[in-house]
Order: C-alpha cells, then structure tokens, then sequence
C-alpha cells in the first residue's frame, strides 16, 4: 500500500497559519495597519488615477468584487502605503481592501476582521519570501503574491475548512499577474495591480466557500507558479521561522510619500540636510542595492509619478529642503531639484547590494561647494521594524492622510478604526467634506 501523498505547500501553508496565537498587542498592530491603509484609501480619491476609479465603480452597482479592486487601487495610489521588505510586498492595499469589502457586508466584530487582516498579511509575505530574488525584476510581487494573502483573509472570513482554503489558495495562485513594464511611461497600471490582487484573492475564496475547486499544488507544481514566474525560487522560505513575530509586525510603514526603494536614501539625506545648513552642494552620491536601481534610477523625472521613482529627485529634495512631503513631487518641486538631482550619482554596492532584501540600506554622500564631503548611511530607515513609526506617528500620519482626504472629523475615524483591537464594530468609510 502507498504512502500518503505529502501535504501540498499552501495546505502547510494554511496549517501553519492557522496554528498561530494572537496576542492583545497583535489585533492594536493590525488595527495601526488597518488605519494606515484605510487613510491612504481615502486621500487616494483625491488623485487623478482615484478619481478614476472613482468614475469606473459608480458606472454600475458596486459588488464586493469591485468595492475590494476600488480600495486596493485607491490604496496605492499614493505611495505611502506599507511595505514588508523581506518579500517586497505591499500586503495593505491588497489583504485590508479584500477583507474590509467582506467583513463590511457581514457584519464582522473587529477582533476577526483584525485576525484575517493578520492572516492574510502572512499568506502574502511568506510567498512573497519565497519566490526568489529574480521574480521582482519582471513581476510585481504586490500583483502576484497579493491574491494569495487576501484569499487568505477573505477565506478565513468564510470560515473555509482547511480543503476549501487550499481551493482559495490554488485559485488564488492561477490568477496572479503584475509586470512592471509600466515604469517605462509611468502608466497607472501599479494601482490595477493593488485592485485586482485584492479583487482575485476574494474571488478565489468565494468561491472556495461553494465548492470551487482550486490546484493544491499551485506553488511548487510542475506547471505551478514557482516554475512559471520565479527563476529561483527559494521554497524553503515559505514555512521557515514557525514562531517568528507575525509577518505585518515585520512590515514597514512609509512616512514618506514615494518608493520605499527610496526611503533609505531619503532618512540618510535629512541627516545630512541638518549637517550643511545653507551651504551649498556641488554633487550627491548614493550607493545602494541593486533593486532600488533596477526600480529608481531616473534622473531627470518628468512626472510627479517618475519623481516618487527617483532616487536621484528623492536625494536632492531631502538634501536640499531637509523634508520630503507631497509638494516635493509636483511640477514646482520637481524643477527646483532638477539641477541637483542631475549632479547626483546612483550605484549598487557593498555592504547594501548584499544585505536586501532583509536590510534595504543606503549611504548618501554629500560633496560641498568647499570640496569637503559629508556622509551619512543607513542600514534600516526610519518606518521600518527596527527604527518603526510609533502609535503616535502612526496616528500623525493617518491625520495627515484624512486631511488630504478632505476628511471633515478625522479624529473619530482613527479612534473607531482603532477601536477595532478591543472588538468594536467597523465603522463606515467617511466621505470628503466636499
């Protein structure tokens, strides 16, 4: 008699998954995660792409469906939203989207829409973790690992049974695409990416709860997504760590609105800004990993969109205004840094090429009119877990969101969002003031 056929890695993925505690400190992160993607949703309609999807979702009636591909592009539209750098993944805008779109019309406390929030962020970080360095040079990994997070969440929701949330998971896998050919014109296609993995991961686990039936081995099979989009996987990644703090307390938030790429070189260069005062800067130097290059190298930005992709742009307007906000990127910011960001130098190197994913560094160079130089160099930047937003920032930056929103009383919304954590309901999404 043959032996039992090994569990299919979603099925130990979802075992694994499952099996974790949540402690009163694990709802309050997700309930500061949940708020930090809730308010870049809400300041997202304020944005051409937003108004958009605004015009798209009231063209006809607005199902589950598209309320969560709504959101999760409204979400990313800014470039403020989380980030966790292990699998570079944006798991806000695709889990919180999927599982706030459902748990709205269920009527969910927020203690469980606060554990599939958690749940899902694990799905999608640790397959992100997984697919290998090679993946993210073609494919977006928010696009292509995002379904499976919010399968998750939406699938724990549902209350699948361990079969149905591997049918989730298998669904959820056959439909994640993403390419970042959209860089080269800065087309809008990074927010369907959001939307549509919020949207596919749903739509798997949906169906999942009526039988849907999905391929348990999805990940690792022959004709399976690591075979399909990863050129070297790293398989073992996905399970490893069991007793790890979960992934969304391992995920960084953006106080910065650009990519997080640039972040590091951001933090390095607000030192510096400190440092020269009013003294003049003949040239910039970054040395960075090889990612932030292959993502951000622009420079002589032509859009507010390739400026947020700009190390260059980033490094000057840092250096030079000794703060990064959203008027950084608009047409007046983007000439005031033009000349500067064109006598800025951008290369991959050591000890940061070696050390990402798990550390995304930068050292920031500053020569001065004299000839002298002035360095500053950054292994974590200020927004990730070991240098993190406190709930006072995180508050903070949720204020500045909602009064970008237009929203009339932001205060009560952060306090019913975080109300969560001790299981009040969810609150209704607020409308501008005007």
């Amino acid at each position: 008699m043959n032996a039992a056929a090994p569990a299919s890695l979603t099925a130990r993925l979802a075992a694994l998954i499952a099996a974790r505690p949540i402690t009163a400190g694990d709802y309050r992160a997700a309930a500061l995660f949940t708020l930090d993607a809730l308010a870049n949703a809400l300041a997202g309609r304020q944005t051409a792409p937003g108004r958009i999807l605004l015009d798209w979702a009231a063209a006809e009636p607005l199902t589950m469906g598209r309320e969560a591909l709504l959101l999760g592009g409204l979400t990313h539209i800014l470039e403020v939203d989380d980030l966790h750098r292990a699998s570079v993944v944006h798991p806000g805008c695709v889990v919180v989207p999927a599982a706030w779109a459902l748990a709205r019309r269920r009527g969910t406390g927020g203690q469980d829409f606060l554990a599939a929030v958690l749940r899902g962020f694990e799905a999608c970080c640790r397959v992100g973790m997984a697919v290998g360095p090679a993946h993210y040079r073609i494919w977006h990994n928010t696009a292509t690992c995002g379904p499976f997070g919010s399968a998750y969440a939406a699938g724990d929701l549902l209350g699948l049974s361990p079969a149905a949330m591997v049918d989730a998971l298998g669904n959820a896998g056959t439909q994640s695409s993403g390419l970042w050919q959209f860089l080269d014109t800065g087309a809008m296609s990074k927010h369907l990416h959001a939307g549509r993995a919020a949207e596919a991961g749903l739509l798997a686990a949906d169906l999942a709860a009526r039988g849907f039936s999905g391929p348990p081995q999805i990940l690792e099979g022959e004709k399976g997504f690591f075979r399909a989009t990863c050129a070297d996987p790293q398989p073992e990644r996905l399970l490893a760590d069991p007793e790890a703090p979960w992934q969304l307390r391992l995920t960084s938030i953006k106080p910065w609105p650009c990519c997080r790429h640039t972040h590091p070189t951001i933090d390095a260069g607000l030192e510096l800004a400190a440092q020269i005062g009013n003294r003049s800067v003949e040239r910039i130097s970054v040395v960075t990993y090889q990612a932030a290059l292959d993502v951000c190298d622009r420079s002589a930005p032509q859009s507010e969109y390739e400026a947020k992709f700009s190390l260059q742009h980033t490094a000057a307007a840092a250096i030079t205004d000794g703060k990064v906000d959203f008027a950084s990127f608009d047409p007046q910011g983007r000439a005031r840094h033009a000349d500067l960001a064109g006598r800025t130098a951008i290369a991959a190197g050591a000890p940061f090429a070696g050390r990402y994913p798990q550390a995304w560094g930068a050292k920031v160079t500053a020569t001065l009119g004299d000839g002298s130089e002035l360095s500053a160099e950054r292994t974590h930047a200020y927004g990730d877990p070991e240098n993190p937003l406190d709930e006072a920032a995180m508050r903070s930056k949720a204020r500045m969101l909602l009064d970008f929103a237009g929203i009339a009383d932001p205060a009560t919304f952060i306090e019913a969002v975080l109300a969560m954590a001790d299981d009040a309901p969810l609150p209704a999404l607020p409308e501008a003031a005007n």
